[in-house]
């Protein structure tokens, strides 16, 4: 923090923990940095040199000892540093009493003495809306005299990275958060669990996607056994000097981190390069993570729907619900031999179940108590290593207050779609026919989450054999040729005998559009299937046409190739794993 959050911005001496406000429209403290001289007056709250506040206990005693005078600031009197020492006017304490009433007296003529509302305490629900992020700013202010204190612990508690890229910790648009879980035997809590020393690999990494809008949140698991490339990666070494790892060609995915000397920054590019989307930070925990966070919220409830025995993870349990923590709640999410194929998939949807209760466990009850706020924000911040634009627990703060918006039943875990390794059985291959479309829906920011559905839903549109679509094509925007290009693949890929190139379009378009007429509903669904176009790119008229006129496709500046969808799809491709994280019935089998 800078001076003035230190409280030793000159003679201001400010107190940070009187800093932090509450604010009654969003039941949340919001940290407060006027300069001096241009804080509110407050009247009411003013009081001679020497008065004495009257504390009153739990049980309705009163308290008559001293307390620490208000911090000067500007519009308020009296205020004293906290090594000056007060001084009590003479006589008993009748007489003290007497000053206190005359210098309130003398300050109201000053002001009129406002009168302020008890503030409201803020309702279950609001609390429910942390996110983990959050708690620290209520920890913050929850102790008062030793906030201070307790903000540079938490925030001597985080471990940070500089990956050459700081963004904001608040964003106006899309936020994409990197969550990497290594498994690095190194540190406190991670040792005994085979491979002693390792370095760790991106063993679980989940790329995190939240809407524009905060309206919902995608969390793609990426498989760590898929081959993929690793690109160059820039890496800031221990003397403070660049080094560049060279990357690699078709290598497990897991390999992006710690192998070769590589950080999380190298994990960060890898997975820009397979999905295309920008990451803004990253947030990385260990074995040790997972059993101190399980434990300060007194546990995480999982579902098994068989007995559960694996040997080399140490989970045992028996079929039905559980709630786990610490070394229990470990071995659940590392489980694989015991469910499933045996596979590193089938441990993926083990963490997806354990990270969608997680996050209910959160946002329902974590912040029931100032005790276990404490403790969930100390496993928290201690659990962390970030990027250094999240990298201080107040950045922390801002990031999971601006991220607390999404419900969690608009929560989607999605597995990156994937194909057995021809080469390689223990590895996998990205899927790219489901994929892409699923990439796509992510970097245009549609939601995985399914909503309610509605009644009236129209009936689909049947569609037209390809040998009766008629239609003709005009550049308006795309690559030159892309006419022609389209006209080709339209006859001899699709069989549409019936496309004709009509040359360039009189106006140039942002956006492709195909003009039907009612009667060509079903030509109009053929096409825009195989075009990969959205409902706002088909334009239909008022009149049906002749039997021989044409629908219009013009190709606009959205137009790359054909083949290539224009429009990001709206719905999940077929048979990509998927679960909500509000979804209370899934169970390990």
């Amino acid at each position: 923090m800078d001076a003035p959050g230190r409280g030793q911005a000159g003679g201001d001496n400010v107190d940070p923990a009187d800093q932090w406000v509450f604010d009654p429209n969003t039941g949340n403290y919001e940290l407060r940095l006027d300069p001096a001289g241009q804080a509110p007056a407050r009247p009411s709250e003013r009081r001679a040199p020497g008065s004495r506040r009257a504390a009153r206990k739990p049980g309705g005693e009163v308290d008559d000892t001293d307390t620490r005078p208000l911090p000067a600031q500007g519009g308020r009197r009296g205020g004293r540093g906290a090594d000056e020492a007060e001084e009590r006017p003479p006589g008993g304490r009748a007489a003290r009493r007497s000053g206190s009433r005359s210098a309130t007296a003398s300050a109201s003529v000053a002001g009129p003495a406002s009168r302020r509302k008890r503030k409201p305490k803020p309702s279950g629900r609001k609390k429910a809306l942390y996110w983990t992020a959050g708690v620290v700013g209520f920890v913050l202010v929850a102790g008062c005299g030793g906030a201070f204190y307790l903000y540079q612990q938490l925030n001597g508690n985080i471990n940070k990275v500089d990956v050459g890229v700081e963004n904001d910790a608040v964003s106006d648009g899309p936020v994409n958060v990197l969550i990497i879980g290594t498994d690095a035997r190194s540190g406190k809590g991670n040792a005994g669990y085979g491979d002693a020393g390792s370095v760790g690999h991106a063993d679980t990494t989940l790329l995190m996607h939240i809407s524009k809008d905060r309206s919902n949140a995608t969390a793609l698991s990426i498989p760590r056994d898929m081959i993929t490339d690793i690109p160059d990666c820039p890496t800031k070494q221990k003397d403070g000097s660049r080094k560049t790892i060279p990357g690699e060609h078709g290598v497990r995915f897991n390999t992006s981190l710690g192998q070769e000397g590589r950080d999380p920054g190298c994990t960060w590019r890898t997975v820009e390069k397979l999905t295309g989307l920008k990451i803004d930070h990253f947030m990385m925990a260990d074995f040790n993570a997972v059993k101190e966070l399980s434990t300060a919220v007194d546990g995480v409830e999982v579902c098994a729907a068989k007995d559960l025995n694996d040997p080399k993870s140490h989970l045992r349990l028996k079929a039905g619900r559980h709630t786990v923590e610490g070394e229990q709640a470990l071995a659940f999410v590392r489980t694989r031999h015991a469910i499933g194929f045996g596979s590193d998939l089938d441990r993926i949807k083990m963490q997806q179940q354990f990270l969608s209760s997680l996050i209910r466990k959160l946002k329902s009850d974590a912040f029931s108590s100032p005790s276990k706020l404490y403790a969930v924000s100390q496993a928290a911040t201690k659990a962390l290593t970030v990027d250094t634009g999240i990298g201080t627990a107040s950045k922390l703060l801002d990031f999971g207050q601006d991220l607390k918006r999404v419900n969690i039943d608009k929560i989607t875990f999605a597995t990156v779609p994937v194909l057995d390794n021809p080469n390689d059985k223990a590895t996998v291959i990205l899927d790219k026919g489901k994929a892409d479309p699923l990439f796509a829906m992510v970097r245009a920011d549609h939601a995985l989450a399914k909503g309610k559905k509605g009644k009236g839903k129209k009936a689909p549109v049947s569609k037209a054999p390809p040998g009766l679509v008629r239609v003709d094509v005009t550049n308006g925007g795309g690559p030159i040729g892309s006419a022609q290009e389209t006209v080709d693949w339209l006859q001899n890929s699709k069989g549409a005998r019936l496309s004709t190139n009509a040359g360039n379009a009189p106006a140039k378009l942002s956006a492709t559009r195909l003009e039907y007429a009612p009667n060509q509903a079903d030509q109009a669904a053929t096409l825009a299937d195989w075009m990969g176009l959205s409902k706002s790119a088909l334009k239909k008229s008022s009149q049906n046409a002749g039997d021989r006129v044409p629908m219009k496709l013009t190709l606009g500046k959205d137009f790359t190739a054909p083949g290539t969808p224009i429009a990001a799809p709206t719905e999940l491709p077929d048979n990509v794993q998927n679960v909500n994280a509000d979804d209370k019935n899934v169970c390990a089998k």
